[in-house]
């Protein structure tokens, strides 16, 4: 499960996430409706750039590899307005 812990104005949220949820976010981003539609939005605005289609098969790893990894400390981000950022898996 990969934790989003934000402090803002002396307020703390954590938002978790499991990774049930990244692969559902896998399934859609490498859908092949999704890529068509991205990319009839894109030659709408008269660019030539094609959205690339990614492979269910080449993310899967991705995701195996952070599940081995838990603890890790991806972002660890304090900024001068006392606002901070850790993503942890």
């Amino acid at each position: 499960m990969i934790k989003v812990k934000v402090k803002i104005e002396g307020k703390r949220y954590s938002i978790p996430v499991p990774y049930a949820i990244l692969n559902l976010a896998i399934l859609i981003i490498t859908s092949k409706l999704l890529n068509r539609l991205i990319n009839k939005a894109i030659k709408k605005n008269g660019t030539k750039f094609n959205f690339p289609e990614i492979d269910r098969k080449d993310l899967k790893p991705l995701l195996q590899g952070l599940s081995k990894n838990s603890g890790l400390i991806l972002v660890d981000t304090k900024l001068k307005d006392g606002t901070e950022v850790l993503v942890k898996l």
